[in-house]
């Protein structure tokens, strides 16, 4: 039997429909915009949630208070809030549940983020293939602004707000910040290095605010229950809330499930996930999202927050758990995601565009039998060059790589020394060693 936990995000789901605006505002739902409005200026906003310690749940973990201090108080209007919602991240899927749970609770941490930066419009950003999400919330949009939670003088302020749903040009690469800034200018989605940062300077140059989904549906609750209540609902003394953990590869009962943050891998895998399949070991995973390094077998019971990982040499990154077993080639899973990240790469910058290609036909070479032993310290070197990129992606896609040469390098060697797959991997691999 599963441990129980409280239900904070996901409180409101319902068999195959969403929550409505009756029933959100039931559970609370705008309680915390009308407490705002009456009672709290914008850097009172900024203070609880950083006080929170809300850290940003679209991997990197930055404090989202922090974040919104940066807007300072001699910045121009009009500012903006971007949501993202553009999650392309193989294994990846809780913003996609969120906006068919509750979508009321994404629209209200938007509004309490621009009033907490004195934003007049928001931009909810989703990805082209979540157009049932994009639907959805512009229908619900259009309810809350008839109740009078957006447009001009929300509840009977003086604060008013717009919030617009944004479709993605569809590629992974415009879910990374400054990328996602250009796209929604209409402009080439490529990353740009700061500074300035889109706090000072995001989009048309004015002061932008970019939160992941699940980081902004946090706080309409911590505003309404105090910092305090957020800090206890975690395992650990580091960090606070639940986290919306993806769970899915060799597990009895793949999904989304919302746990306290910091629950243990073991418990997500074991209880939540019912355990690994009927014949499957459980040999390794990539603990949040294609972006992160394979866990060790040793590290099984890490806590699954942002320090526990760390401890551990990964990355939280968006929680999203990919199970492998003892049957798994990883060097063939490991060349599945060269195959999306390659596709991906929005070209702009040489050590992506051109490395991740390389890197790539080595793994191919390597998975089809034609891998030499020189191979792995040029996989090394050449990773290491990602990092000279304009942005995370490359080094990111070169985290799964790097790990499989360090923590399972004796597969690798088997299949260089025995001139085929050991796994005889089942599937047909493409030859893409021209491919850019």
């Amino acid at each position: 039997m599963a441990a129980t936990y409280p239900q904070v995000l996901l409180q409101n789901r319902k068999p195959n429909r969403i929550a409505t605006l009756d029933e959100y505002r039931h559970s609370g739902g705008y309680e915390a915009l009308a407490t705002v409005l009456k009672k709290h200026a914008p850097k009172e906003v900024q203070q609880i949630v950083l006080d929170a310690n809300l850290q940003g749940r679209g991997g990197a973990g930055f404090p989202a208070g922090m974040k919104w201090k940066a807007v300072a108080d001699d910045y121009p209007f009009p500012r903006y809030i971007i949501t993202n919602i553009d999650e392309m991240e193989p294994g990846t899927f809780k913003d996609r549940i969120m906006t068919h749970v509750d979508p009321h609770m994404i629209i209200e941490g938007s509004i309490l983020a621009g009033y907490a930066v004195s934003a007049a419009k928001a931009f909810i950003f989703v990805r082209p293939s979540y157009e049932n999400s994009a639907r959805i919330l512009e229908r619900e949009i259009g309810i809350a602004k008839e109740d009078g939670y957006l447009g001009k003088n929300i509840l009977g302020s003086d604060f008013s707000f717009e919030l617009i749903v944004h479709r993605s040009g569809g590629r992974y690469i415009c879910g990374e910040g400054t990328a996602q800034i250009n796209a929604l200018m209409g402009l080439r989605p490529r990353p740009q290095q700061s500074p300035p940062r889109s706090t000072e300077k995001g989009v048309w140059e004015k002061p932008t605010v970019l939160n992941n989904m699940e980081t902004l549906v946090n706080v309409p609750h911590i505003v309404r229950n105090g910092p305090d209540w957020f800090k206890g609902l975690a395992k650990t003394k580091t960090s606070s809330g639940t986290k919306l953990y993806c769970v899915s590869g060799k597990v009895n009962r793949p999904g989304c499930y919302e746990l306290p943050m910091g629950t243990r891998l073991s418990e997500i895998i074991d209880e939540h996930g019912g355990g690994m399949l009927p014949g499957s070991d459980f040999k390794t995973c990539l603990p949040g999202g294609a972006s992160t390094s394979y866990l060790q077998k040793k590290d099984y019971d890490v806590e699954m927050d942002f320090d526990g990982v760390k401890k551990a040499n990964n990355r939280l990154g968006t929680g999203a758990v990919i199970v492998f077993d003892q049957k798994t080639c990883l060097v063939a899973a490991t060349l599945n995601l060269m195959d999306f990240f390659v596709r991906e790469s929005c070209g702009w910058c040489t050590p992506c565009r051109e490395g991740l290609p390389f890197i790539r036909d080595l793994i191919w070479r390597i998975e089809q039998g034609e891998g030499k032993e020189e191979f792995i310290p040029l996989l090394r070197t050449m990773s290491a060059h990602t990092w000279k990129s304009y942005c995370a992606f490359a080094p990111g896609a070169t985290m799964p790589v790097v790990s499989l040469i360090e923590r399972f390098p004796e597969e690798v060697h088997e299949h260089i020394s025995q001139k085929r797959c050991p796994y005889e991997t089942q599937r047909e691999i493409p030859d893409r060693r021209m491919e850019r």
